[in-house]
């Protein structure tokens, strides 16, 4: 489970970045558009996209690390209780292949 939410992680802060390359992109292609209107325009959108660049590398440090946190402690409770976990597991298992089975 918390690889999957690694994974969905990844794959978000994967298309943020892409999304400001673009803006980059965008920024770097309309420099040589002049008047005060576009200057003011690039100057907020690099500002933002500084500011969000470093917002997304403070919550990929935050969320990995919880993430951490919650594989250590599922890891130490299916250690701590093998059987309840294996019931668990077999539960939602089969309930699974039942929502299944009904398509």
């Amino acid at each position: 489970m918390s690889t999957d939410i690694e994974v969905s992680l990844d794959r978000l802060a994967k298309d943020f970045r892409a999304v400001v390359t673009d803006a980059e992109a965008l920024l770097q292609a309309t420099a040589h558009e002049t008047g005060d209107r576009a200057v003011a325009a690039r100057e907020r959108i690099v500002d933002t996209l500084h500011d969000a660049k470093q917002r997304l590398a403070q919550v990929e440090q935050a969320l990995g690390a919880k993430v951490k946190e919650v594989a250590r402690a599922t890891d130490d409770y299916v250690h701590e209780h093998p059987w309840q976990a294996a019931g668990v597991a077999a539960g939602v298992g089969f309930l699974i292949g039942m929502l299944i089975s009904r398509r």
